[in-house]
């Protein structure tokens, strides 16, 4: 009876699914502000290199994240094409992060060391020319564009007030670690200490004599996925 009224009162219904909805919303959410953290760390994760970061500025520009997801699910078909499915610590310094469900090209995740620094860049140029069947568009510019790194310190700066763990020495060396990644002969000492050997450091885009915007996007790309050892049990959250 108490049922059959509060389906004939529009009012009525409204108020109590209001009230339902809140508890539920009560429920998931007010358990967040008493633990110390909604992301477990995993070992190997750290900030992007400068290169990496103009990289990644680059990416979201021309749009990439339209066609390109960063997210593998946990399910068979997923890990068997792709990898290890994505775990949320890999994205703990995206601001703001590339997960996504629409692909029309396949998920980048896991794309760093599966090719070689000359693939992406024949790819970029013309992507036909190293995957047929593709529907990518041509980013010939990129190879044309010398990378403006004027703002790198204040770009780190501003993500370091929102929970990206740069260090001083790491803004203060900003420029000087960029031009190091970017060049197969200068010395990378200071580069690897600062965020890791497992750095990725080479003229990625093939033209010594300058810096471009090939060179960030590719830098970006082939450090992605490479960060957490999956080969080992170790590489599971702790």
């Amino acid at each position: 009876m108490q049922h059959t009224t509060i389906e004939k009162s529009i009012p009525l219904m409204a108020i109590l699914t209001l009230i339902l909805v809140s508890i539920g919303g009560i429920v998931e959410i007010v358990p967040l502000f008493f633990i110390k953290g909604t992301i477990e760390k995993v070992e190997g994760m750290r900030p992007y290199t400068p290169l990496e970061l103009k990289g990644r500025d680059i990416y979201i520009r021309e749009g990439c994240y339209n066609c390109h997801s960063q997210m593998i699910r946990p399910f068979r078909d997923e890990s068997e094409r792709y990898g290890h499915y994505s775990l949320a610590a890999e994205s703990m310094y995206d601001h703001p992060f590339q997960w996504g469900s629409k692909r029309t090209g396949p998920d980048l995740a896991r794309i760093g060391g599966k090719y070689s620094n000359e693939w992406h860049k024949a790819h970029m140029l013309k992507p036909k020319n190293v995957v047929p069947e593709s529907v990518m568009p041509a980013y010939p510019w990129l190879l044309e564009n010398t990378l403006k790194a004027d703002d790198i310190e204040k770009r780190m700066q501003v993500l370091a007030k929102v929970g990206v763990p740069y260090t001083e020495e790491q803004i203060k060396n900003a420029k000087t670690d960029l031009t190091a990644q970017a060049s197969a002969n200068a010395d990378g000492s200071g580069l690897t200490q600062r965020y890791g050997a497992k750095v990725p450091k080479a003229d990625f885009d093939g033209q010594p004599d300058r810096i471009t915007e090939l060179d960030a996007l590719v830098a970006y790309l082939q450090m992605l996925g490479t960060l957490v050892d999956f080969s080992s049990q170790q590489a599971t959250t702790r």
